[in-house]
């Protein structure tokens, strides 16, 4: 069995004054009429030669078309999602207009054994949640970085 997948990101938070954070909703035709589970931080894979927080503050600029805040992160350990990838992360206070997020795109063929490929953004659209609200929205596993946000920043 090779390397597990592993992956790092960025968990955006701002007090409002209650603490939310900001997700973005996956692209593509496998998620498009989905809500819950169908959100996630902004994060990517990485190579084992990479830094895991160089690969975080890299997907966050490519998943949001915005460079992440260059200061104040803090580890938030590494969870296991459903399909086994481990996923790093650190938390970083800032705020963006989710509105305005630009993601880079990926080719898929759809549909499937068309012949046709397509271009999908791997971001489709970004919003704040406050933690109770986004704890539902998440991918399975990836809740368990909002109560190590919590217990690292507070409620709010």
């Amino acid at each position: 069995m090779g390397r597990p997948r592993t992956s790092a990101g960025i968990v955006l938070y701002r007090r409002t004054p209650t603490l939310q954070v900001l997700l973005g909703h996956m692209g593509g035709p496998f998620f498009a009429r989905k809500d819950d589970g169908a959100w996630s931080i902004p994060k990517g894979e990485y190579g084992p030669d990479e830094d895991a927080f160089a690969a975080a503050v890299r997907e966050f600029a490519e998943e949001l078309g915005t460079p992440a805040p260059s200061s104040g992160h803090v580890a938030l350990g590494e969870v296991r999602q459903a399909n086994g990838k481990r996923v790093s992360a650190w938390a970083v206070e800032g705020d963006l207009d989710a509105d305005a997020i630009v993601s880079n795109t990926f080719e898929l063929e759809w549909p499937p054994r068309s012949g046709r490929r397509m271009s999908f953004p791997e971001v489709d659209r970004a919003a704040w949640f406050d933690v109770a609200a986004a704890r539902p929205k998440l991918v399975t596993g990836q809740a368990e970085l909002l109560d190590r946000l919590v217990a690292e920043v507070g409620v709010g």
